[in-house]
């Protein structure tokens, strides 16, 4: 399994991002993707819950990015999206995206900065 993310950058409040994550060495349209992000010192946390196989199209979001953030999925290049609008300082992280397959996998994350 391999995950490998990007997108990230350093951005002002307010703005845009949209990160990407590609996927390999799994049935990728089978299993639910997921977007994690994590502060130095806090715990990981789940935002965004991408559904796969029967849940395909079910997508579940963490109240702290709903409205904001859309999660997105294309089986057929085995990636995973996460466009990010209206970003406020509080969502500075590292972004991971997931898979749980037996056990969880994370790919090394993007980080994402929003300062003024």
């Amino acid at each position: 399994v391999q995950l490998v993310e990007s997108g990230g950058g350093l951005v002002q409040p307010g703005d845009s991002l949209n990160l990407s994550c590609s996927a390999s060495g799994f049935p990728f349209s089978s299993y639910t993707m997921m977007w994690d992000r994590q502060v130095p010192g806090g715990k990981r946390e789940l935002i965004a819950h991408i559904g796969g196989g029967s849940n395909t199209g079910r997508i579940v979001y963490a109240d702290a990015v709903k409205g904001r953030f859309t999660a997105s999925r294309d089986n057929a290049k085995n990636m995973v999206f996460l466009q990010m609008n209206g970003l406020k300082i509080e969502d500075t992280a590292v972004y991971y995206c997931r898979v749980y397959i037996q056990r969880d996998y994370w790919g090394q994350g993007t980080q994402v900065t929003v300062s003024s």
